[in-house]
């Protein structure tokens, strides 16, 4: 049997990835391999679990063969490198393509979450809930590294006491239960077009919390442009399959979407300005402008006016708009 190893593009994380080619007769066999130098329990132990536990309710996520946690090792099946973010950006008409990955959605939500799940090697993962703590946990890190681009560590702590104040009341106004099974991540970049169906990655950060998180990872994401006008149809499509099975209030569920969205695009402009500073991964930022402007699209309700004023007063347009720094 002769065998190959490929090199394979990888994310924000610290894994590394590898495209295993098994030679058989005439039988070519290929599977993906994961390194992770650090974080191993989250992307060997939690992503195997949640993995599993997402295969057993019938959602299609690449099958783990093997896995060794204390080396950070992972082979796993191989979905291709076919995202949906290359398949739409090539694509005129997207709404038919978001219908199907808000349908996949849907299916997830419908699934009972667990807070304990199992691995391989009968290894335990528990799976919290998304509570208040973690929204500012992950909100914090705007002010901990974008802001500490251009401004002096004393504005920054000022700012940062300030927004938490606000941040704080917003996330008091969440109207829907954390019972929901979120990936953390549904975004065009986590979702593969394997064949006739959609595999699913990237789940190891998953929680039990707010329906509307990851249809704003979806919808609003910084990775992909797409004009307000497909926005709110993705939007109103999810309403309409969702509400024969929630009978949510449509009011209360678009105040946790903006402020959940919100919340989301905070973390993510501190995620890519981190890449930059730490890691030295500079691609990030480019995005950093967009990011900025699902901002300002999502704080038009005067639950945000008292947010919309401190990031006015102390981020001008022209650093919203620089991408490099």
């Amino acid at each position: 049997m002769q065998s190959k190893i490929y090199s394979i593009v990888g994310d924000a994380s610290f894994r590394k990835f590898y495209r295993l080619v098994l030679n058989n007769k005439n039988r070519k066999t290929r599977r993906v391999v994961a390194l992770a130098n650090k974080e191993k329990y989250k992307n060997i132990v939690a992503y195997s679990a949640i993995n599993k536990f997402l295969r057993d309710n019938r959602i299609f996520t690449p099958k783990v063969f093997e896995q060794d946690h204390k080396k950070g090792l992972m082979v796993m099946e191989d979905f291709g490198d076919l995202t949906y973010h290359k398949i739409l950006l090539k694509e005129k008409n997207k709404l038919p393509i978001y219908k199907k990955l808000v349908d996949l959605l849907l299916k997830i939500q419908k699934i009972q979450p667990k807070k304990k799940v199992r691995a391989m090697a009968n290894k335990v993962h528990s799976i919290n809930k998304y509570s208040i703590k973690y929204l500012h946990q992950e909100s914090d890190l705007f002010f901990d590294w974008y802001l500490s681009l251009f401004l002096n560590q004393k504005k920054v702590l000022r700012i940062k006491k300030n927004m938490k104040k606000i941040l704080s009341k917003l996330y008091s106004k969440l109207n829907f239960p954390n019972s929901y099974f979120v990936h953390r991540d549904y975004h065009v970049l986590n979702l593969m077009k394997v064949g006739n169906r959609i595999g699913v990655i990237d789940c190891q950060d998953a929680l039990i919390g707010n329906p509307a998180y990851d249809l704003a990872s979806l919808i609003d994401d910084v990775r992909i442009k797409t004009s307000k006008k497909l926005k709110d149809k993705i939007y109103n499509y999810y309403l309409t399959k969702t509400f024969k099975i929630h009978k949510f209030n449509k009011k209360n569920f678009l105040q946790d979407y903006n402020i959940l969205s919100i919340q989301r695009n905070l973390k993510i402009i501190g995620i890519f300005s981190r890449l930059f500073k730490r890691d030295k991964k500079n691609n990030y930022l480019k995005l950093i402008p967009y990011a900025w402007q699902l901002l300002e699209m999502r704080m038009t309700s005067k639950i945000f006016l008292e947010l919309k004023k401190v990031l006015d007063s102390n981020i001008p347009e022209k650093l919203r708009k620089k991408i490099i720094y």
